[in-house]
């Protein structure tokens, strides 16, 4: 897959950011792989925390809500071929 597909694919889903980093383009698209990595950690993170009653469905659904405009955010940018950060969790970098 050349740069581009990669940074669309690694958004998708969890298996799409598996495949992105298993068949895509690594070296160029690290920038998008990570943000998409760390997107999908904090969804998940949100989701075990929505476990707990009461508190934790209030934090789960203000950072699920986050992340998922986090998402929207770096799925534009991937389509438009940019490299700018998402608001906060943008600046982690774990790849």
């Amino acid at each position: 897959m050349d740069k581009h597909v990669t940074d669309i694919v690694a958004y998708l889903s969890w298996p799409g950011l598996l495949i992105a980093l298993l068949a895509g383009d690594r070296t160029g698209s690290r920038f998008h792989l990570n943000q998409s990595l760390v997107i999908w950690l904090g969804l998940t993170l949100f989701g075990f925390v929505g476990r707990i009653p009461l508190f934790g469905w209030l934090v789960c659904g203000l950072g699920c809500a986050f992340c998922a405009l986090c998402w929207f955010i770096g799925f534009i940018n991937a389509i438009q071929g940019v490299e700018r950060e998402v608001p906060v969790l943008g600046q982690i970098h774990l790849l």
